[in-house]
């Protein structure tokens, strides 16, 4: 028995991969086409891709908006989990990467599911809340340019209906999130986005060692009236 999540070596990873992750052939092979690209280190673990699908279903999920969609392998993990009546908003910015995520949607015959809206996210955001989408996404997973994840978070919540779920990746940013002596800007923003969060009262959350650290943020009814007391780690 263990008090503390366990660290998994390789041979452990893989032996939990062995017995738990169930992975589409579309799937497979856009993450081993990814594997070769010079931003590879953007695509999400496969494990993490089958736990966001086991979400989907879960929650029922109908209406879902992904920020940052790079080659599209997230964005097909859920696809294939929404019904054939759900539809997914996938917000990307670069074209080429769009390119490959159109390819591969295809193949899995979801492309049906899914809008592209290629533009930076934060506009898209802005639009669909001046179109009248304010609370009307059941999921929202934020995965793009770090600076920016405080404005996802925010315009994000405005998207989710009330006990819609957001799920925001790289929490851990490979280990530099707990190291002070790391202070590029992409670090810093998400260390100030995870105190937010802690605090944030118009949330529950629940942080899932996987990947590279996927917070899970529930958004809760204006009218809950609920606190909470942020828990302090510090010793002494």
């Amino acid at each position: 028995m263990s008090r503390h999540t366990l660290n998994l070596t390789d041979d452990l990873y893989l032996y939990s991969l062995s017995i738990g992750l169930r992975e589409h052939p579309v799937l497979t092979r856009l993450r081993e086409a990814t594997e070769s690209h010079p931003m590879a280190k953007m695509q999400i673990s496969p494990d993490q891709g089958q736990f966001m699908a086991f979400l989907v279903r879960l929650t029922g999920a109908r209406r879902i908006l992904e920020i940052g969609t790079f080659t599209g392998y997230s964005a097909l993990a859920m696809a294939l989990a929404l019904p054939d009546s759900g539809r997914l908003m996938a917000c990307e910015i670069d074209p080429d990467y769009a390119r490959i995520a159109l390819d591969y949607w295809g193949r899995a015959q979801v492309a049906h599911k899914i809008e592209l809206r290629l533009a930076p996210a934060a506009e898209t955001l802005s639009r669909l809340l001046s179109e009248g989408a304010a609370d009307t996404f059941d999921l929202c997973f934020v995965d793009a340019d770090k600076q920016n994840y405080d404005t996802y978070y925010e315009l994000g919540l405005k998207l989710l209906r009330p006990g819609g779920l957001m799920l925001v990746d790289n929490i851990l940013r490979g280990g530099d999130s707990a190291n002070p002596a790391t202070t590029s800007l992409g670090t810093q923003a998400i260390r100030a986005l995870n105190t937010r969060m802690h605090g944030d009262s118009r949330v529950e959350l629940s942080f899932v060692p996987i990947g590279d650290g996927l917070m899970l943020a529930q958004k809760r009814p204006a009218s809950s009236g609920l606190q909470t007391t942020p828990v302090s780690t510090a010793s002494g």
